[in-house]
């Protein structure tokens, strides 16, 4: 039976699709993975300072304050506390973001009836970033869910039917704590399944605002320095009185440059926290809101006592009690952190993500 060419043409595209996705796959892979083992102490003072937002009392005056006081009291483990789920939640992450948003751009390009050489103007290659955040932050809550959980694990009051002299006595890092699997499993014994997407809302105007500035930044300073180092090429040129140019020079103006990758995106790190930072910060406070305001409590003798008729956090409410709390300032605790620590954090996935595609294809 013969085939077809057209046959042949599918499976050719199909082949190279999955090959395209499993190298996209593997680059972000690596670029999360690496960027979060730098990130994560960061990260940690972030979630910290969002949780308190809605206690009477501050634990921390600011982010200083929480790295120090963090140090002092549970050392580099400390700051490090949670940290494979963020690294697991990177890699996947960063790998479906990279393999959908080059699915939202095939998708638009067929729409719009572009072949796979048309660069996409700066608005579609926006929505399909959005598309790409959208998608991804599905996978992302309940990851970060875990994370969040652990984070604060050292904050969590002791237990009320510990004596206040046993309570000092014991110091702070010594306290067994459950890992990223028994955390994982003690949300679904409490809550379900469907637990472990609590903070959804949260995460998806998060990443599909925060995706779509992200790509959309990073890929919009790339053009400008790609077409600042073009005209500096064409007048050097010009000056030296040079005449055409080879494939190989062509191929080299085409392509970013460490530096470039790295530069746009550091810039796209900044955008993507900037864009819907409260979005995150009311994430957060739901997440830890059973580890730091719980609603069950445990009397002397083991009996735990829940308290009645209480309403399940919503995104809607947990945002209004936190700017009720402390206005718009609550709504961007952590910011200056996070956006300082993404910036670097962000240059090295773009650094690496962008190499390994220069070199392996």
């Amino acid at each position: 039976m013969e085939t077809s060419p057209d046959a042949l043409i599918d499976g050719l595209t199909t082949e190279s699709t999955v090959i395209r996705a499993a190298k996209d796959i593997a680059y972000g892979s690596a670029a999360g993975m690496v960027s979060k083992v730098f990130e994560h102490p960061f990260d940690l003072t972030k979630v910290r300072l969002q949780s308190q937002v809605l206690d009477s009392t501050a634990r921390f005056s600011g982010p200083i304050d929480c790295l120090t006081q963090t140090w002092k009291k549970e050392g580099v483990r400390g700051l490090y506390r949670g940290l494979p789920a963020p690294v697991v939640g990177a890699m996947a992450e960063n790998a479906s973001l990279f393999v959908a948003y080059g699915e939202f751009q095939n998708l638009i390009r067929r729409v719009t009836s572009r072949t796979a050489d048309n660069k996409l103007p700066l608005y579609h290659i926006v929505l399909a970033a959005a598309g790409a955040g959208a998608v991804t932050s599905f996978i992302l809550t309940p990851i970060e869910l875990v994370k969040c959980k652990m984070q604060v694990q050292m904050l969590v009051p002791q237990s009320s039917s510990i004596s206040s002299s046993t309570a000092s006595a014991a110091a702070l890092p010594t306290r067994a704590l459950p890992g990223p699997i028994a955390v994982f499993l003690s949300v679904i014994r409490t809550t379900g399944v469907r637990g472990l997407w609590l903070g959804q809302t949260g995460t998806l105007i998060r990443e599909t605002g925060g995706t779509a500035a992200w790509f959309g930044t990073k890929e919009y300073v790339a053009s400008v320095l790609l077409a600042r180092r073009r005209r500096t090429s064409a007048l050097y040129a010009s000056d030296e009185g040079e005449v055409g140019s080879g494939g190989d020079e062509k191929n080299k103006e085409t392509g970013l440059r460490p530096w470039e990758s790295a530069f746009s995106g550091a810039c796209a790190g900044a955008a993507f926290n900037l864009a819907l930072f409260p979005a995150d910060t009311v994430k957060s406070a739901m997440q830890t809101a059973e580890e730091l305001r719980p609603t069950t409590s445990t009397l002397p003798g083991g009996t735990v006592n829940t308290t009645p008729n209480t309403p399940k956090p919503t995104f809607g409410g947990t945002f209004m009690a936190m700017y009720r709390a402390q206005g718009v300032r609550g709504l961007y605790a952590g910011c200056g952190i996070t956006v300082a620590r993404s910036i670097p954090s962000s240059a090295i996935i773009f650094l690496i993500y962008d190499g390994l595609r220069k070199h392996f294809g």
